[in-house]
Formats: structure tokens, C-alpha cells, sequence
């Protein structure tokens, strides 16, 4: 079993536990424990930006506006930095459960034949609330405004 699976098992047996004794204690531990899971989001690595949407009709796919070439964001420590076909992106972010801030950072600004991406990344950064990771190769990073959200993929580990 996976640490995860062993953290998710015990969260819910504890939840059980506290709603079937009525124990108010027990349900806060609970209640405890299942912030702990949440807060275990884990961003870190290199993810390729697959799409930056608006809207329906208005988004942004990297592979597809300048194919061949791997658009990505690498979060480590405490550091985000993104590499567009041309320019590049950094700043801090920090993750507190399923919420995460991108802050302010350094920019390069090459001029370059297709900006779209950059364009889509200036606009969409400032607004990104949360994340969410699905089977650890699927991120989603969600903005405030409703239906504006990024989608990123693992890219895979380099064995050296």
C-alpha cells in the first residue's frame, strides 16, 4: 500500500469512528486529519502546459501553436518557473491545501513570431486559486473567475 492509500484509509476510518461514537473529540481529530490529507498536495516537478482556457471558444493550446517545441512549469521548493517557446516566467508560489498563489516574479520579453502562449500566461497567472492532481499526472490549476483554468501534465522523471 501506498503511503497515500494508507493515509486516506486511516482518514476514513477515523471519520467513521467519530461519527459512529458521536465522540466530539474524535470528529475534530478527524476533521484534523482530513485538512493533513488535503494539505498534501504535492505540485512539485516539471509539467508541460497542455492548455490555458477562458472559455469555450477561448484558449490556448501551447502544442498547437508552436509545435515541436515543449512549453512547461517546474515547481520546486518554493519557486515556480515557466519556459514558453520563447520567453520565461518565475516567481514564488505556495500551496496550502487545494489552494495555491503564484506570485509576482521575473518575466523576459523577447519578441517572438507567436505570443500566444505568453499572452495566455500574463493574462491567466494573477487569477490562479487552486489545484487539483489527478492519478499524480494530471494537474488542473483553477482560477477565480469561473471557467478560466490550466491544464498540465508530468512530464516524465529524467534518470540520470
Amino acid at each position: 500500500m501506498t503511503r497515500k492509500s494508507i493515509l486516506s484509509v486511516a482518514t476514513a476510518l477515523t471519520i467513521l469512528t467519530a461519527s459512529c461514537g458521536g465522540n466530539k473529540e474524535n470528529k475534530e481529530t478527524a476533521d484534523n486529519q482530513q485538512k493533513e490529507t488535503v494539505a498534501n498536495v504535492d505540485v512539485r516537478g516539471q509539467w508541460y502546459l497542455e492548455n490555458i482556457v477562458f472559455n469555450d471558444s477561448d484558449y490556448v493550446r501551447p502544442s498547437e501553436e508552436v509545435p515541436g517545441v515543449r512549453q512547461y512549469i517546474v515547481f520546486e521548493d518554493s519557486t515556480y518557473f515557466i519556459q514558453t517557446n520563447c520567453n520565461t516566467f518565475s516567481g514564488s508560489f505556495t500551496v496550502k491545501g487545494d489552494s495555491i498563489t503564484l506570485g509576482d516574479g521575473a518575466m523576459t520579453e523577447m519578441a517572438c513570431d507567436n505570443m500566444a502562449t505568453e499572452d495566455a500566461i500574463r493574462r491567466i497567472l494573477p487569477n490562479i486559486a487552486t489545484v487539483y492532481i489527478q492519478n499524480d499526472s494530471i494537474a488542473r490549476l483553477d482560477s477565480r473567475n469561473p471557467s478560466e483554468y490550466i491544464v498540465l501534465r508530468k512530464a516524465p522523471i529524467e534518470i540520470k
